[in-house]
């Protein structure tokens, strides 16, 4: 079975179509193919409030490492569009059903690329003028919309970064030996699937019933990292962790105390520093990674109401926090 089968076939939620899903939630879902200034096809998505109900804000989201935007994802964007938002996201090169090799990203410099021509397509769009514009990353999505606000400090009003990659913490940072071999060894073999890690899914969600979930997801990428991505993530973070201060954007970072994938010490390192002067940290005793699937029912309406409740007091007011 082809993974164009699978995905028309099967959804996260279950056997309903993603067109009667769309309708039950009352909102308006599409998926289409943008081509980035480099020639790749990265698979893109919208969730858009019902025709009834023009958007207050746009969203612009990235997923995080080895995840796409069309399985779990979709569950956030689905209720946003829900309070009023509307929501872009694509799958990055590598990712989903994007061009490249899975879950290989040689130049994250090149995604942000990607990921801005991408969001600028939409800004032109004449119904959208003049709406509050907000960045949205998860893990290392998060370490990418800082990359897009670097690139961009102007182009965005907002920023939540959840759970963000944006620093590799002390605590899960390969030592000293290890880096070296990685680098001397990826220069040669960039796509080898060879760095041991625990699986995330274990790692991330907490709610056992959940995990069979996300592990069902037919263009999530369970084999181990490769090595040129490893590398680049690394690089990344490492610049990240050094930029922490000139971080300008206004943004709420939420972070689960006992994430195990992305240290929670770093967001605060990240609030504490960033030179922004609204800025909100939100730290949620006990939750782990996935904070917005994988914990139970109410701890993911906390989070989401936070979020909320931030975005409508940037975007005019208005509380749509109940469904």
């Amino acid at each position: 079975m082809s993974d164009h089968q699978l995905e028309t076939e099967i959804n996260f939620w279950g056997e309903t179509s993603e067109e009667d899903y769309f309708n039950f939630k009352g909102i308006i879902g599409s998926k289409s193919f943008f081509t980035s200034p480099r020639g790749l096809n990265l698979f893109t998505r919208s969730w858009l409030p019902s025709s009834s109900t023009p958007p207050r804000g746009l969203i612009f989201m990235v997923h995080g490492y080895g995840n796409d935007v069309s399985w779990t994802f979709q569950s956030t964007p689905i209720f946003l569009a829900q309070m009023g938002f509307a929501c872009f996201a694509l799958d990055i090169e590598g990712h989903g059903r994007s061009d490249g090799v899975r879950a290989y990203v040689p130049s994250v410099d090149l995604v942000v690329d990607d990921i801005i021509s991408f969001f600028n397509s939409i800004k032109q769009n004449p119904k959208f003028q003049g709406l509050p514009r907000f960045l949205f990353g998860e893990s290392m999505g998060g370490a990418i919309c800082l990359l897009i606000h670097f690139a961009d400090p102007v182009g965005f009003d907002g920023a939540v970064l959840v759970a963000p990659m944006c620093k590799i913490s002390d605590k899960v940072r390969p030592k000293w030996p290890i880096d070296q071999f990685l680098i001397m060894i990826s220069r040669f073999l960039p796509t080898w699937a060879i760095v041991p890690t625990e699986d995330l899914v274990e790692k991330s969600i907490k709610v056992e019933e959940k995990k069979p979930i996300a592990k069902r997801n037919p263009m999530r990428y369970n084999e181990k990292p490769r090595l040129g991505t490893v590398m680049e993530l690394l690089r990344v973070t490492g610049y990240l962790g050094k930029k922490l201060k000139d971080v300008s954007i206004p943004f709420i970072v939420v972070h689960g105390s006992a994430d195990a994938v992305t240290d929670p010490d770093v967001s605060r390192e990240l609030y504490e520093h960033a030179k922004s002067k609204d800025k909100t940290l939100k730290i949620y005793e006990g939750m782990m990674h996935s904070m917005l699937f994988g914990e139970p029912d109410n701890n993911i309406e906390i989070v989401r109401k936070d979020i909320v409740s931030w975005l409508n007091d940037r975007c005019g007011g208005g509380d749509k926090t109940k469904t």
